[in-house]
């Protein structure tokens, strides 16, 4: 058993990452690694090193795992998926629990140098938001060539499969994405986002809302999930904003975080007691110095997932 644990725990990570992608939920990903290593610990005796290596095997247990999971579940959008922006910023805000929302993902569950391929644009919101159209299968089959580099033949032997089936389904999985890819989906640079991030939070906490829609692109979307709205454009932004400042108050902290390779903010607005309670958490798309696309998380559930506190004092700035 500690030759088992020794040999699986350094693939515990890149595994969670993996079955994130096919889930779009850290929680149900976290399930799913656990019971892939219950999968493999029950079939330690039978492993066969000469065959694959454990990584290799892992993966094909997963991968699998991960598609017995996906049977009849519906995907996990983000709003801009279900259809057309809203045109009033003053429509109600009424959460949608029962749609399954894609997640956000700490970054802090993937700090390990190990875990390159990790990071290279794979975890991004839009594209996992693309992948989660796609059939299980399709989704599997890009996930495993595209972002994990395994071959068609390895990932045939993953599938169960032939790699003339697996590469006529990775060029329909890729046609489905519709060109999007984490190669065209590029790092930014920090310093310019660091600047921009910084910009909105001296904006945001200051409630000006003209200063935060001078960072906007032109095509900017915000969207906020489990409210199945979404908003495009400054104008509608902006306006959304001056609704939360009129509903929520004028006086905010907010603090950086990381989340799918993307700069974040958690935003903390004034509470009855004269603190700060932790609101949402805001997850960017800066494109040439600018904000283009905002996703504010506001489930507690969500929220939960980020090592951030609850609540901050009236004190100080977080």
């Amino acid at each position: 058993m500690q030759d088992f644990a020794t040999r699986t725990e350094p693939h515990r990570r890149e595994l969670l990452a993996h079955c994130y992608r096919m889930l779009g939920s850290v929680h149900e990903a976290e399930d799913l690694v656990q019971e892939t290593l219950v999968r493999a610990w029950k079939a330690w005796a039978g492993y066969d090193p000469a065959r694959a290596s454990v990584r290799t095997w892992l993966y094909r247990i997963a991968t699998n795992a991960c598609l017995t999971a996906l049977e009849g579940r519906a995907r996990r959008p983000l709003p801009s998926g279900l259809g057309a922006p809203s045109g009033d910023p003053g429509a109600p805000l009424t959460p949608s629990f029962e749609i399954p929302w894609l997640h956000p993902f700490p970054d802090v569950r993937l700090d390990d140098p190990g875990l390159a391929l990790a990071r290279r644009g794979t975890l991004r919101l839009a594209l996992l938001a693309a992948m989660q159209t796609l059939p299980p299968k399709q989704r599997a089959v890009l996930i495993l060539r595209d972002v994990l580099e395994f071959s068609a033949a390895e990932v045939a032997g993953f599938l169960d499969t032939t790699p003339a089936a697996v590469n006529s389904a990775l060029q329909r999985a890729r046609a489905g994405l519709g060109g999007l890819s984490a190669e065209e989906v590029p790092e930014p640079d920090d310093r310019a986002v660091e600047a921009v991030l910084d910009a909105y939070v001296r904006a945001f906490e200051r409630a000006d809302v003209a200063g935060l829609v001078e960072l906007l692109t032109e095509d900017v979307v915000m969207e906020m999930p489990p409210v199945p709205l979404w908003f495009r454009g400054p104008d509608a932004y902006g306006r959304f904003l001056e609704r939360l400042f009129a509903m929520r108050g004028p006086d905010w902290r907010m603090t950086h975080a990381n989340a799918n390779g993307q700069p974040a903010l958690v935003a903390y607005c004034r509470d009855d007691a004269g603190g700060y309670r932790r609101h949402t958490l805001q997850v960017f798309t800066v494109r040439g110095g600018q904000v283009a696309h905002n996703v504010v998380f506001a489930d507690p559930a969500v929220l939960a997932l980020f090592d951030q506190p609850a609540t901050r004092a009236s004190e100080g700035r977080p």
